[in-house]
């Protein structure tokens, strides 16, 4: 004999079995369509040569078509690089003072000077006085943010990409011979305020790790 309860966790069971299936056959039809309308492709079943042409599997990534070849690529992005790179160079000598001014006294643990001085630019005519005196509307209405605090952009952005300073650049290459140098974009910032390389590595007393533990930090402050 069936209990009820048993009667009726099968009922549940065979229902819900019944929705999701019922579900699935209805996902698997095409939209409606207006008449001379044509189906626009499936993203998810983009193949290699085009729309519906080749496997390519279930993915939410956009399909990449490259159109050119690396030497077309490589002319293209070093015939860019002065005007990329000279665009970029306005833009943090619009938000930056850039200039050498080391602190006296005041030194990175291997004896690289640090920059002394705030360096963010203020808009003409306007001091850190005047807007400490207002409040944030009437400094987002007057257009009175110091672009200096806003997000750096890449100095490529359509490329994008890792950008490697010359000193990294060239101890790498020395060391085991591989070159980090991109033929379309130079590091842009400074020398003088990025921190002193290689980094201060130091040893440390660990009682978990034991004597002599291994604990590496950047050597730049401030």
């Amino acid at each position: 004999m069936i209990r009820p309860k048993s009667m009726a966790r099968w009922v549940i069971l065979s229902l819900t079995v019944l929705i999701l299936g019922v579900g699935y056959v209805y996902a698997q039809q095409p939209a409606p369509q207006t008449q001379g309308q044509t189906a626009a492709p499936n993203p998810y079943s983009m193949g290699t040569e085009g729309p519906n042409q080749g496997p390519r599997g279930l993915t939410s990534y956009m399909p990449v078509a490259i159109t050119e070849t690396f030497a077309q690529l490589f002319a293209r992005l070093t015939t860019a690089k002065p005007r990329v790179e000279q665009e970029h160079t306005a833009v943090l000598n619009e938000r930056y003072d850039l200039s050498d001014r080391p602190a006296q006294g005041v030194t990175m643990d291997r004896g690289k000077p640090i920059q002394e001085g705030v360096r963010v630019k203020l808009p003409a005519g306007t001091t850190w006085e005047r807007l400490a005196a207002m409040n944030p509307d009437q400094i987002r209405d007057q257009n009175l943010f110091p672009k200096g605090f806003y997000p750096l952009p890449h100095p490529n952005h359509p490329e994008g990409g890792f950008v490697f300073p010359h000193f990294l650049i060239d101890a790498i290459k020395q060391q085991d011979g591989r070159d980090l140098k991109r033929f379309d974009l130079d590091f842009d910032l400074p020398d003088h305020f990025l921190a002193g390389f290689p980094p201060a590595m130091y040893l440390t007393q660990r009682t978990d790790l034991g004597d002599g533990a291994m604990a590496g930090r950047n050597a730049c402050r401030g």
